[in-house]
């Protein structure tokens, strides 16, 4: 399946795999990206030295193009940022902020930089920055969202920009892919999936939670500090949603979350730890290799893009 953003980054599938904190190492990014989509290092808030050790281990997995997912607030993004075109990499995702600062240094080395979005204004900056194309993000993704919907936001990115546009939010089999490409995109990202994927080092009970979860099963926390966060419903989130409801503080809210992400992907601590998962949790039901999904959704989209 052929799309420009096949064709942009080099690989045979329009299939991103997210760059999330904690679970999109280097096992799982050269995975996804030997099966023929796109796989993506999660540097969140490593130190630099980190950074590029995970690049060179993906090396040593895959010969296939990968990419490194930058947070911009992270204290050590300027060193990430070198590290990247020192280490060779050609392609860059990134969230929380505006990239310009790096666009000139990626630009130059012949990185392709992709800022994931939440909304038309985002997309048009980032287009106008030298973004080679956007991730247009959903409110149903898990991890920090914007406010509006995956089918609501892909159509209208897509007629405001002309670089090339990928759906993420909402998107776990070949339904969603053809339905993004009928929105307009040219490729898709997809988390929730992938964290339940058999190369995922994440937990098995997080990967549990994620394969026994219903459609009702996610919340949204954080809504009153402005940085929502979708994830499943567990003892922490009840805890912190009650603080909110109380008018508790930014600070005292971070204490309860404070390396809840570790403790969930890490440990496995499905009570006490932040379980970040899309609402289409409810559709993932098995744990699959990153082929079987990458290659099996493509298909499935094929014959149903066939059929319209």
């Amino acid at each position: 399946m052929e799309t420009r953003v096949t064709k942009l980054l080099g690989i045979k599938y329009p299939i991103i795999q997210g760059g999330m904190a904690w679970v999109a190492e280097h096992h799982l990014a050269a995975a996804v990206s030997n099966a023929g989509g796109l796989g993506i290092l999660g540097a969140a808030s490593m130190p630099w030295e980190l950074v590029r050790e995970e690049i060179r281990k993906c090396k040593e997995l895959t010969d296939r193009p990968f990419g490194v997912n930058v947070m911009l607030l992270n204290p050590n993004a300027e060193q990430v940022a070198k590290v990247i075109v020192e280490e060779g990499v050609k392609v860059v995702t990134t969230g929380a902020g505006n990239p310009a600062k790096f666009m000139p240094l990626w630009k130059e080395a012949g990185v392709k930089v992709i800022p994931v979005v939440a909304s038309v204004g985002m997309a048009k900056l980032m287009e106008r920055a030298g973004a080679d194309a956007v991730v247009a993000e959903g409110m149903e993704s898990g991890g920090h969202i914007g406010s509006t919907t995956t089918f609501a936001l892909v159509p209208q990115v897509r007629d405001a920009v002309q670089i090339p546009v990928i759906a993420a939010g909402g998107i776990a089999d070949g339904r969603g892919l053809a339905a993004a490409l009928m929105l307009g995109a040219d490729a898709v990202q997809m988390g929730t999936i992938f964290v339940a994927s058999k190369e995922s080092i994440v937990h098995q009970n997080y990967k549990d939670r994620i394969l026994k979860a219903k459609d009702v099963d996610s919340t949204v926390t954080g809504t009153t500090t402005g940085h929502p966060v979708r994830c499943l419903r567990n003892k922490m989130t009840r805890e912190y949603l009650k603080l909110e409801q109380e008018g508790a503080d930014f600070m005292e809210l971070e204490k309860l979350t404070l390396g809840s992400l570790r403790a969930a992907v890490i440990d496995g601590d499905v009570n006490g730890g932040t379980l970040m998962a899309g609402q289409i949790a409810g559709l993932i039901s098995q744990e699959s290799t990153c082929r079987e999904i990458v290659v099996g959704i493509t298909e499935q989209a094929e014959r149903l893009l066939k059929m319209a």
